[in-house]
């Protein structure tokens, strides 16, 4: 159900049963949403978190034009909400690029858990400080990195982080956005990611077609994207 909330948990920090358990009993349904269905809309009252169980989902703003940027996209084993147990309203809208299967996570079930047990709770909130650190890369990339940068390091990112959860390997993996989903998370025109999809072939770094990412030289981007995987908090310490 949210076993690969577990699985990138335990990247952080040992979970014991009690903990897993408590993670667990927190869900009380898991609901199924089509592509372009919102999750949560901003300045919105909210009464529980969600977790992605499988599917893409993404944080956005849309712009009284029409335009719109993408500031975070998500992946199974994402609670994609979790600062919403504070502030209770957001300030962004989050929806599914993806179909999606969801956990909902009442808030009063998350403050059981973090009075009952404040590791946990610490974890948790390590996860909400990650999401903090993806916002500062990709703020990064939309003001400094080349649009072939850009694209390069959004396809290094997601490889380390579906790796995490066991939906990568060394050859690749799938990836089911549309292409008007990619120019909205790069800050792009759709005919300027086209042409950047192409580059990185011509390169023969990274082959992307029929929703699958194929990486034919991982080190080649990395050095491309000057990727640095530090800020995706994959190193397991005492929390």
């Amino acid at each position: 159900m949210i076993d690969k909330m577990i699985v990138k948990l335990r990247r952080y920090d040992k979970l014991d049963p009690e903990e897993e358990a408590a993670l667990l009993g927190a869900v009380t349904e898991i609901k199924k949403f089509a592509r372009g269905t919102v999750l949560v809309r901003r300045q919105t009252p909210t009464r529980a978190c969600e977790v992605v169980v499988s599917g893409l989902v993404h944080r956005y703003r849309d712009l009284s034009d029409g335009r719109r940027q993408s500031m975070e996209l998500s992946i199974p084993g994402d609670f994609v909400d979790l600062h919403s147990f504070t502030m209770k309203e957001i300030d962004h809208d989050i929806a599914c690029l993806t179909q999606c299967q969801v956990a909902i996570v009442p808030h009063d079930r998350l403050e059981q858990i973090t009075t009952q047990f404040p590791h946990l709770g610490r974890v948790l909130w390590l996860s909400t400080m990650i999401d903090a650190a993806i916002h500062r890369e990709w703020i990064v990339s939309l003001g400094a990195r080349s649009a072939v940068q850009r694209l390069a390091h959004l396809f290094c990112e997601m490889a380390v982080r579906l790796e995490s959860v066991g939906l990568a390997d060394s050859d690749g993996y799938r990836f089911p956005i549309t292409q008007n989903a990619l120019s909205e998370l790069l800050g792009m025109s759709m005919v300027h990611v086209n042409r950047t999809v192409k580059e990185l072939r011509e390169r023969e770094l990274v082959v992307f077609r029929e929703q699958q990412v194929r990486i034919q030289s991982w080190e080649g981007l990395v050095r491309l994207a000057d990727f640095d995987p530090f800020y995706l908090g994959m190193h397991r310490r005492p929390r």
